[in-house]
């Protein structure tokens, strides 16, 4: 019998104790220093006032606040971007990858532009300069924005998980006669997506977070209905207080999603 299975269950329950002590006083160490420093700020909080931002009630039932339309606009932004993000970033990748001249120098010249520039000059670029001669409204050119700019990281992301792969998978495809394409669907790309998953969460993260910057072309995403509501109200605080903790329920949202969709693929695998 190994030490481990002889380790009563009181005494493995009493492992993590000192960790879990270890946290709560770092805990009440911050809402100490949080409350001391709102003390000394002199601040009237009203907080009362923060509900109705989320939900309004009227003769028909609720409604959507200026922050929850925000945050709607904030996911509509994201749940469309995220999806060509991928594609785009798919299409360099391979295009990086492949035997012709032309698609590398358009994906390196793509890559480089994009993640040396700021995406806040990238959106003025897209919104005053390419809107006007395709016809683009602002959701569009903001969700080509986000996708253009997360899906240059994201082929960077695909290619060094291609690239990680063993040579031996290459051979051994090729000895089977797949061809080039059916090499890449069948044995490189499933393998390369689940080495690829965690740090394209990352992206994906980044997008949502990133998405705060189309306010600058007077998209009412969350930020932007979060500095109106500033601006009326003057709950400077409490408003980007609960701002940031919706943007924060999202994104932890989403990793969770990914973590439990990494969970499964490793399961498959």
């Amino acid at each position: 019998m190994t030490p481990s299975s002889r380790t009563s269950p009181l005494s493995r329950l009493a492992q993590p104790l000192p960790d879990l002590l270890a946290f709560a006083a770092l805990a009440a160490l911050v809402v100490w220093g949080v409350l001391a420093g709102a003390r000394n700020l002199g601040y009237h909080w009203q907080w009362y006032a923060v509900p109705a931002t989320l939900l309004t009630w009227g003769a028909d039932g609720p409604a959507a606040g200026p922050l929850l339309q925000g945050l709607l606009l904030t996911l509509a932004l994201a749940g469309t971007a995220l999806p060509l993000t991928f594609c785009l970033g798919l299409a360099a990748c391979l295009a990086a990858l492949s035997d012709s001249f032309a698609a590398r120098a358009v994906s390196r010249l793509y890559l480089e532009a994009v993640r040396n520039t700021p995406l806040l000059i990238q959106i003025f670029l897209l919104w005053f300069v390419a809107a006007p001669l395709l016809g683009m409204g602002r959701f569009t050119a903001g969700v080509l924005a986000l996708a253009l700019f997360e899906g240059a990281y994201a082929a960077e992301i695909l290619r060094g998980a291609v690239l990680s792969l063993p040579r031996g998978q290459w051979e051994a495809a090729h000895a089977l006669g797949l061809s080039r394409a059916q090499t890449y669907a069948r044995v490189v790309l499933p393998q390369a997506l689940r080495r690829a998953l965690p740090p394209l969460t990352g992206q994906a993260v980044s997008l949502v977070k990133d998405s705060a910057l189309l306010s600058a072309i007077s998209l009412f995403e969350l930020t932007l209905r979060a500095q109106a509501l500033v601006s009326d109200t003057f709950l400077t605080f409490e408003i980007w207080f609960t701002t940031a903790g919706l943007y924060l329920a999202v994104n932890l949202a989403l990793s969770a999603a990914a973590r439990t969709l990494e969970r499964r693929v490793r399961l498959r695998g």
